[in-house]
């Protein structure tokens, strides 16, 4: 039997929504940067490396958002979250010099960034057991729309009204709509009266996960083994989305084209999310992960010997495939091998730690062009990161979740929609 109602797929919905608008700003970075620089004469290197304080902020800060979020529910971190990006983002398109522009998006922009990935997702969590990874990957899906609608975009209202009304404009919109999702957010189904999965009993303790708290999660060997392949994809998978634009333009592609190459990464993640996450649900996570990460490895290896945009246009499909794949996977194992009682503050600490380490890739990146002329070499070290966490995710121990989930997926089916 079913619960009738079940809120579940409201908060997927509300995730979907918060994580577009947030990714679409981001995502757009590399469509702005000649642009500013253009404009105002910033060094391109110094962007870049208020971008990579950017995302470690926001990636560090991560861990106290979960904590957070498990703490006082999402609707508020989520709602807050909204407020202060949009601030940040305003005062970086507003900013008379570098030391503004430093404050908006190093400072300001990344307390709200840090409200976003992590509290939506291990929400998610929460809600899921049975249809953990396909939840996660409606939900995640968002990400990827926003590399696909967002870059070319971005690129066609920076040439009509510059690169200042153009982010202003992708801020306050995010902003609204962020602000908006926040309502649909609850912190479990319990808290509604309701069971994960939209059950009308709770599922089994062993589907279901022992719910360890953060600090005993991090004394098992899993939390390290899932740190680590994380933490070598993670400093890696921000180079694409921040240089292959100007990869592309090197190779004499127009702008606007370029823009596209980021958006075949999203194409290629909204794939991997809907196809590995609902995978996973009746496979398990362990074998679709290290698929995954070999998939990448390959994929950076494509990107950089591409001549044009004959092979770049397929790398880059495959390179948003596989990292749509593993970000979904990411708090699906979490939820799997620690349960969802606290989701959120192990979610964090997992991304905090290696979502902070994806701000060194793009830098280094640059300061690897700057001195070599040419992007190859940082992407074929990527393609080595991410083949070293293929082989600690072989390491994982089985966790078949699914022992119970063909009764519980059947229980369900009528009314989960």
């Amino acid at each position: 039997m079913t619960t009738p109602g079940f809120h579940g797929w409201r908060v997927v919905a509300a995730a979907f929504a918060a994580l577009f608008v947030v990714y679409s700003i981001q995502f757009s970075f590399g469509t702005f940067v000649d642009d500013v620089v253009a404009d105002t004469g910033w060094s391109e290197t110094r962007l870049q490396l208020i971008f990579a304080i950017y995302v470690f902020t926001y990636s560090a800060l991560s861990a106290v958002t979960g904590a957070f979020t498990d703490r006082y529910g999402p609707r508020r971190v989520v709602a807050t979250g909204a407020v202060l990006l949009t601030a940040g983002y305003v005062i970086w398109a507003s900013a008379p010099n570098l030391w503004v522009a430093f404050l908006g998006l190093g400072v300001v922009a990344p307390l709200g960034m840090s409200a976003s990935w992590v509290p939506c997702n291990a929400t998610v969590v929460r809600w899921f057991v049975a249809r953990r990874g396909t939840a996660l990957a409606v939900a995640t899906s968002g990400t990827s729309m926003a590399n696909i609608l967002a870059p070319p975009v971005a690129a066609s209202l920076v040439q009509a009204y510059g690169w200042r009304t153009a982010l202003t404009s992708f801020a306050l919109t995010g902003g609204v709509i962020m602000l908006a999702s926040s309502w649909w957010f609850r912190r479990d189904p319990e808290s509604m009266g309701q069971h994960p999965d939209g059950l009308s009993q709770p599922p089994p303790q062993d589907v279901a996960g022992p719910g360890l708290e953060a600090g005993h999660a991090m004394r098992t060997a899993t939390y390290w083994l899932i740190l680590g392949m994380y933490a070598l994809s993670f400093l890696v998978v921000f180079v694409p989305f921040v240089h292959s634009n100007q990869f592309a333009i090197d190779m004499g592609v127009s702008p606007v084209t370029a823009a596209t190459v980021i958006s075949s990464i999203g194409v290629g993640g909204l794939a991997g999310r809907l196809f590995v996450g609902p995978l996973s649900d009746r496979f398990g996570r362990k074998r679709l992960v290290a698929m995954a990460f070999a998939l990448e490895a390959v994929a950076f290896i494509g990107i950089g010997i591409s001549q044009g945009l004959t092979l770049l246009y397929p790398s880059a499909v495959v390179f948003g495939f596989s990292y749509g794949a593993t970000v979904t996977l990411l708090p699906a194992l979490v939820g799997d091998y620690f349960g969802r009682a606290h989701a959120g503050a192990i979610v964090g600490r997992i991304f905090g730690t290696a979502g902070a380490l994806a701000a060194v890739g793009p830098y280094v990146a640059q300061l690897l062009v700057d001195s070599s002329g040419s992007y190859r070499f940082a992407f074929a070290l990527s393609g080595i990161a991410n083949a070293a966490a293929f082989l600690m995710a072989t390491r994982l121990p089985q966790k078949r979740v699914a022992a119970l989930r063909g009764q519980i997926v059947r229980d369900s089916s009528a009314s989960i929609l």
